[in-house]
């Protein structure tokens, strides 16, 4: 943990310090990324976690709309540019280690590439997984090139 992170363990409410200072500060795995946790705003709901590095996050919070690094593209992927289903920032927080983004977001229709609301539709048991919804949209439309 970085000691800018251990500092702020023991801050009071309404401590502030400069963007780049915290920037410099998260704990970026070795290929540059953090796992960032994207969470609809006014329901609670998980809807997906993807990576982010410097410039997706920077991006995301000068323009509220929500970027990601693809890591199989090996690019910027601005959610929505494909399948039209975007996600628009209303909050960013950091976890205590600073190794961890959690987004509260505003998504337009389904955050899954299967169509479905949320990437977590695969319930576990001791027993058993199950699939528990349906997609909203099928993928072979979502990702049409009629819309």
């Amino acid at each position: 943990m970085s000691e800018l992170f251990k500092s702020l363990e023991s801050a009071s409410s309404g401590t502030r310090r400069p963007l780049t200072e915290i920037l410099d500060a998260i704990r970026w795995n070795e290929g540059g990324l953090i796992p960032a946790i994207a969470q609809q705003h006014d329901t609670g709901e998980v809807l997906m976690m993807a990576w982010m590095n410097r410039a997706s996050l920077q991006e995301t919070l000068d323009t509220g709309r929500v970027c990601y690094w693809s890591r199989s593209r090996g690019k910027l992927w601005r959610k929505g540019e494909s399948s039209g289903q975007e996600q628009h920032l209303k909050q960013a927080r950091l976890d205590c280690d600073g190794d961890t983004l959690l987004l509260s977001v505003d998504q337009t229709g389904p955050a899954c590439h299967t169509g479905r609301r949320s990437c977590f539709y695969v319930a576990l048991d001791a027993e058993q997984a199950t699939v528990d919804s349906e997609p909203m949209i099928p993928p072979s439309e979502l990702y049409s090139d009629k819309r």
